[in-house]
């Protein structure tokens, strides 16, 4: 058996003690080097990440999706579609007490006031409902085509106003 002797070094040989002693100061001068590099350098970039296109597809939003992009020019949307792009997000479920979609009872009351009532309440914004839904980009004609379809899917016989003609360019 071999006694461990607490007085002995790791260092057994004259050629370990060369690279010991080479290494003590070789490693902290690469190191000073190394630091002295990362102090004063100056960062470097390829030559286009400034170019426009570049900087647009770094900051471009993680998702592609749209909030409130109209499928049509505004004043063209059909009541159809505005139901479906806007006011399904609380009339389909019957959030803060809108009436759901289709569901007699609940328009039964609102029809009974009339097509002009339950437009100008669609407009201005009713009890949790605010102006035009939500989407300022709506004319009150698209308003009043959505009032329409809702209406008219739980019963009533309102006719919808019809979509402006298309406006001929003058040569």
């Amino acid at each position: 058996m071999s006694e461990h002797d607490e007085h002995s070094s790791f260092i057994k040989t004259p050629q370990q003690l060369i690279v010991v002693v080479v290494l003590s100061f070789v490693v902290p001068i690469i190191g000073i080097i190394m630091l002295v590099q990362l102090v004063t350098g100056q960062p470097t970039a390829s030559k286009d990440a400034l170019a426009p296109e570049k900087v647009a597809e770094r900051i471009k939003p993680v998702s592609g999706i749209e909030m409130g992009a109209p499928a049509a020019a505004p004043g063209a949307r059909s009541g159809e579609a505005i139901v479906k792009a806007t006011c399904s997000a609380c009339h389909a479920t019957g959030v803060s007490k809108a009436p759901k979609l289709s569901d007699k009872g609940d328009w039964a009351p609102l029809i009974k006031t009339g097509l002009n009532a339950m437009v100008q309440a669609a407009i201005k914004g009713k009890g949790a409902m605010p102006p035009k839904g939500g989407d300022t980009s709506l004319t009150d004609a698209e308003v009043s085509r959505a009032v329409v379809f809702m209406a008219n899917s739980a019963g009533a016989n309102f006719k919808e106003p019809a979509a402006p003609a298309a406006k001929k360019k003058s040569k």
